[in-house]
């Protein structure tokens, strides 16, 4: 252990960076709390999409770096800003109609349109907890909505009252002009309709902790602070919360970074030193748009989870966080095959490169798994493209005879990663495969391929039948050579990208591989 400290506080991994700025917070003294705070927020206007497992993931990876470099006890808050008024009806929900009549509402006060919880609030909130369940998040769950009304923000809502004038002063140095003379760091609660209201505050009374205001039809209110009769619009709201938790670290994505200095001077103007951040860059849909709760854009992460295993997920999340990500079906295989890559990898390394491993910040104090894929994802989907393979038996028939010792149960995760590859297949690569026929050269060359194959008493490996196929590119003038295997791929496979063929070969079978040529030849595919 004294080892990987050591290499931890010198590790480039950029959760070790993080947690050594955590650390250095208290470099003095130990927090008076006794534990160091992380929290991830959660807005549930909407289902919750990948973007939001990332920041627990990847706060989850900081913390246990944190606890490698430090003996103070660290918790994990995962807070949902659930009394936030609904602004519109989300596009992937039912019952869409029935929602229109509650806008503004508290979302724990909103319907659930899918008739399983208290409300939307509650229904999002459930589900975000099933997400971060089934990755084992240690966390602890806190509702918006429950502060407010159980009182548990009652001081620091009291603190901002005491506070106006100040916390004013930061928000109407960020407004235009139009929305400085309506703004309001106090959001009432309407007592009779219960919706969230955007109105002028008249008065703000510290000392009875009170606010007064009209209601859109003129009438006139006075209502504590306290108690969830009002909430903090959402900048404030930020740093309020840090304020009354003491919120040593929390990361957010770059489309609030402007707003750091705000929710800074919040939380000092309560009192209170603000956290650490960390800021990373957006999750992008296939088209390079923004993911949205609201739209439902971009995959989710029950989507991934029906293709890929929950590592796989993992591992992409770890991966350079301050660079903007695609979300779309084709980055899965890849992340799939480079997280087994690591897995290989890390038995071999010594501390410093164990702690730069994603695997590492993937499975810390638990034991990093030995990974069993003797054939790669990329290659299975390959596989399953060649056979036209229904279900993973069909899989395995290969498996088997490229891998003798390789079974179900000795290899499990090359076992699930088979059904995998035969979901995928069927539901991504199936629907766009787009065979053609070969020009003259390339059919002189599959045919002169195909005769080879069918002579060759050599070893059936990877490498041998990989230099076979790159012979039969250069005797037949293929420059470059990768023409050659674009060839076999658009020809033989219906696509423009594949795998080392030699290793297909070797995995698919000579024989098979013989007859896939001459199917090709005589045009079956196109």
């Amino acid at each position: 252990m004294s080892d990987l400290r050591d290499a931890a506080m010198t590790s480039k991994a950029w959760p070790f960076e993080e947690a050594r700025r955590i650390l250095k917070r208290y470099e003095k003294k130990p927090p008076e709390k006794g534990h160091v705070l992380f929290e991830t927020g959660y807005g549930p206007s909407g289902l919750p999409h990948i973007g939001t497992f990332g920041e627990v993931a990847r706060t989850t990876m900081i913390r246990r770096a944190f606890e490698l470099i430090s003996d103070i006890p660290t918790r994990l808050i995962c807070f949902s800003d659930d009394m936030d008024g609904m602004r519109k009806v989300p596009e992937n929900v039912p019952n869409r109609e029935e929602l229109q009549e509650h806008l503004q509402k508290p979302l724990t006060s909103v319907p659930d349109p899918f008739e399983q919880f208290e409300s939307f609030g509650h229904h999002n909130n459930a589900m975000l907890r099933r997400f971060l369940d089934t990755f084992g998040f240690q966390y602890e769950f806190y509702s918006a909505t429950d502060f407010y009304k159980s009182g548990k923000f009652d001081e620091i809502l009291l603190r901002c009252a005491e506070k106006y004038d100040d916390l004013m002063k930061i928000m109407l140095k960020s407004l235009r002009e139009e929305r400085q003379q309506t703004y309001s760091i106090f959001l009432p609660v309407h007592p009779e309709s219960g919706r969230v209201l955007y109105v002028p505050v008249k008065h703000v009374d510290a000392k009875e902790g009170t606010i007064t205001f009209d209601d859109d039809d003129g009438v006139e209110y006075t209502v504590p602070v306290t108690g969830g009769h009002v909430k903090l619009q959402w900048k404030p709201d930020f740093g309020a919360r840090w304020a009354a938790l003491g919120v040593d670290f929390e990361m957010y994505g770059k489309d609030h970074s402007t707003n750091t200095p705000i929710y800074d001077g919040i939380c000092r103007t309560l009192g209170v030193r603000p956290p650490e951040h960390f800021t990373y860059e957006l999750f992008l849909d296939a088209d390079g748009q923004k993911i949205s709760k609201s739209k439902g854009n971009g995959l989710s992460i029950d989507e991934w989870l029906t293709y890929a295993s929950t590592e796989s997920l993992s591992y992409y999340m770890f991966q350079k966080p301050k660079t903007a990500k695609r979300l779309s079906w084709d980055v899965i295989p890849k992340a799939v095959d480079e997280y087994h890559q690591q897995l290989k990898a890390f038995p071999t390394q010594d501390a410093k490169g164990q702690l730069a491993n994603p695997v590492w910040h993937i499975h810390s104090d638990s034991t990093v798994p030995q990974s069993h894929m003797v054939v790669s994802f990329s290659m299975l989907l390959n596989l399953a493209s060649a056979a036209g393979a229904e279900d993973k038996e069909t899989m395995w028939g290969f498996i088997r005879r490229y891998a003798p010792e390789a079974d179900a149960h000795s290899h499990p995760d090359l076992d699930q990663a088979a059904g995998f590859a035969v979901r995928y297949f069927q539901d991504f690569v199936k629907p766009t495969k787009q065979f053609r026929a070969p020009d003259e050269t390339e059919r002189a060359a599959l045919e002169d391929l195909a005769g080879r194959l069918r002579a060759y008493d050599g070893e059936v490996t990877d490498e041998a039948l990989q230099t076979l196929v790159f012979s039969v590119g250069k005797d037949h003038g293929f420059d470059p050579l990768r023409n050659w295997f674009k060839a076999l791929y658009e020809v033989l496979l219906g696509q423009s990208q594949g795998p080392r063929f030699g290793g297909f070969i070797a995995l698919y079978g000579v024989d098979e591989t013989v007859s896939l040529i001459e199917r090709g030849l005589a045009g079956e595919f196109v």
